[in-house]
């Protein structure tokens, strides 16, 4: 079954401006479709069929996008804010285009992994609290963590709240000294995302989130070389293997 769409909702998702450009762009018949200037936005085409050209140059249309962004402190997760800057505002126009949204959120202070797209399917299935998707995250967090509180993690604690989490790995890399305030860093998975959840879970065992960092979601690691701010597209294989595994529930 051949999946069409309007010419203009096409060159408009391609980054060819506004609706008023586009028509303005099929007036001096720039625009050609399969060879042939058209001036009618509202023709359906086959992306995947039809030859589709600006000024002569060919244009790549695709539904989706799936990217990585290494959020900086300071940003929001969200599309629109009137105060703050959000993780859209980092992205180019290019895929401002595409509408995408961040699949869950981080808070404004914590840095690291965010997936952005317009994949709603794949965006609900990450987040169904059904899949228990994993996610890990590095911590600096005040005064000494200990044995103790991996088994309590491990059991899973009580939020201020009275919620009662579900059992979490914790890891530790390195115990803090409070008599120097030298801090301890740690590595947490979890398999949910409760508003602050991390640093609710730290405050519950008596201690302080001071940095936090998430590193991975699922089995999407955050690229290593991706500097802080930064984004880049999802590789094919990094997408497959999100999608394979969200869609089969293997997850968790």
């Amino acid at each position: 079954m051949k999946q069409t769409i309007r010419l203009e909702k096409l060159l408009a998702h391609t980054g060819h401006g506004t609706r008023s450009e586009i028509k303005r762009l099929m007036k001096t018949g720039s625009v050609s479709v399969n060879g042939r200037p058209v001036k009618d936005g509202g023709i359906q085409v086959d992306p995947e069929q039809d030859q589709i050209a600006v000024d002569g140059i060919g244009v790549r249309y695709r539904e989706f996008i799936y990217l990585m962004l290494n959020k900086p402190q300071g940003v929001i997760s969200a599309t629109e804010d009137s105060r703050d800057r959000t993780v859209i505002d980092l992205l180019d126009p290019e895929y401002q285009t595409f509408d995408p949204f961040p699949v869950g959120r981080l808070d404004k202070d914590t840095e690291g992994l965010l997936l952005l797209t317009n994949d709603g399917k794949l965006a609900h299935n990450l987040l169904s609290p059904r899949k228990h998707v994993p996610k890990t995250y590095f911590a600096e967090v005040e005064g000494a963590v200990t044995e103790e509180d991996i088994d309590a993690f491990s059991a899973g604690v009580t939020l201020d709240d009275g919620y009662v989490t579900m059992p979490a790995k914790l890891n530790i890399l390195k115990s803090g000294d409070p008599a120097t305030d030298e801090v301890s860093k740690i590595e947490l998975t979890i398999m949910e995302g409760k508003f602050h959840q991390v640093k609710r879970m730290f405050q519950s065992v008596g201690k302080k989130v001071v940095f936090l960092k998430r590193i991975s979601m699922g089995p999407l690691l955050l690229d290593e070389y991706l500097e802080v701010g930064s984004y880049r597209e999802l590789t094919a294989e990094e997408l497959l293997e999100l999608q394979a595994n969200t869609t089969s529930g293997l997850i968790g």
